[in-house]
């Protein structure tokens, strides 16, 4: 099993002078920390207008920077918003990341899932796919020696050379965003690794394996010439402390994070109130004075606990088959020191029981080869986006979320 990290770059209001530098030099310190600990991937999103919820544009520059501050830590575009960036812009990036790297990227792919990302790039909810369906067969060419082409329904891209090429051949590995059990099939069947952006339990994850395994071993459908990366990753709250309690005190970030998800998410097309309209901490620490048996439950889910809580859990997680657990420990107001502190306790006491697996590798092998054959699950009971943790949020009042 492989362990990631996840950055949204979180900031919750008040906002004050300095606090988007200071979130920004933390985050790059905790890739440090996560680096020096053996940590395996560390994750950005790309997001736009997102107010409280995500400050992170631009994931190739911080990443770049990341590039330096690191040694052997592979960093994934976790993901780059294909709708809202030119292929060949995209290509350049991913090229240019691998390069300053020396060869540690990882390209993962999404739509964006709000018209307040999509409609100021003069996109929408209706076509992402297909823009994001054509971008893909636009951009692989451009990884290859030479020039090429592309001539489309959304871009027209006449001959020309995309330069630099990646340092990995033929591509870095491919990732697609994962909100919902049917797009955990479309990547198997598109061939792409799939990140599970969803908080699910043991049981989900392993109908959700089954799922994605079995799409890509069966239905497999490439939407371009590349190389297909059979991985499955999900996320999962984090905080790591001597003791339970201490855990959860330190852990608010992840109920807050999953307030954000739940209080848009009934809006239409998820679209965001106008700048300045909501002040999302002040909703949340009101739905947590009103909610305080919720706000216990929800710090009870995901890994977050004792090191001794974490492994029994992880446990569970590796008899899924799960191949990266990708941890969320930047969110809401989690501070940097417990951050730190959390990843260094992971570190050293968790992570090492999980890291050299055996039989993950031979039953990994053995599904590719078809040597294994897996069942076909009902995931009926597996599709909530929210997981377990759903928790019961109004949307916004008195805004109108349709507008456009």
């Amino acid at each position: 099993m492989k362990f990631g990290i996840f950055y949204e770059l979180q900031l919750p209001r008040p906002w004050r002078d300095g606090d988007e530098l200071r979130l920004y030099q933390d985050a790059l310190s905790q890739l440090e920390t996560a680096d020096r600990l053996g940590y395996d991937h560390a994750w950005v999103v790309e997001h736009h207008f997102l107010e409280e919820y995500s400050h992170s544009p631009a994931p190739e520059a911080f990443l770049a920077a990341a590039s330096q501050r690191t040694r052997k830590i592979r960093l994934g575009h976790g993901i780059f918003q294909l709708t809202t960036n030119h292929p060949a812009r995209v290509a350049e990036r991913v090229a240019v990341l691998d390069l300053l790297s020396r060869g540690r990227c990882e390209f993962g792919m999404g739509e964006s899932a709000s018209i307040t990302e999509l409609e100021p790039f003069g996109r929408d909810m209706e076509t992402k796919k297909e823009v994001f369906e054509e971008a893909v067969a636009a951009i692989f060419p451009m990884f290859r020696d030479g020039g090429c082409e592309h001539h489309g329904k959304y871009f027209d891209i006449p001959l020309r050379n995309v330069v630099p090429k990646p340092v990995q051949k033929p591509h870095p590995p491919l990732w697609m965003a994962c909100s919902q059990l049917p797009t955990i099939e479309r990547a198997g069947r598109c061939g792409f690794g799939a990140l599970g952006f969803q908080f699910v339990s043991a049981d989900a994850a392993h109908a959700w394996v089954h799922a994605y395994y079995n799409a890509i071993t069966k239905r497999l459908k490439k939407l371009a010439d590349y190389e297909i990366n059979p991985n499955m990753a999900l996320v999962s709250f984090f905080m790591c402390a001597k003791t339970d309690e201490e855990a959860r005190l330190r852990a608010d970030g992840a109920t807050f994070f999953q307030f954000a998800l739940r209080f848009y998410g009934a809006s239409q097309d998820r679209q965001r109130p106008p700048p300045g309209a909501v002040n999302m901490w002040d909703e949340y620490n009101k739905w947590k004075r009103e909610n305080p048996q919720a706000q216990e439950a929800a710090l009870r889910s995901g890994l977050i606990g004792s090191p001794e809580t974490i492994r029994n859990k992880l446990r569970r997680f590796r008899s899924s088959h799960i191949d990266q657990v990708i941890l969320l420990n930047q969110a809401g107001k989690n501070s940097h020191e417990h951050i730190c502190e959390s990843l260094e306790l992971f570190g050293r006491e968790v992570m090492p029981e999980f890291q050299q697996d055996a039989e993950q590798d031979a039953w990994k092998e053995g599904v590719m080869s078809g040597a294994i054959q897996l069942e076909e699950i009902d995931t009926a009971a597996f599709t909530d986006r929210y997981g377990k943790l759903a928790l019961n949020v109004a949307p916004v009042r008195g805004i109108s979320m349709a507008v456009r």
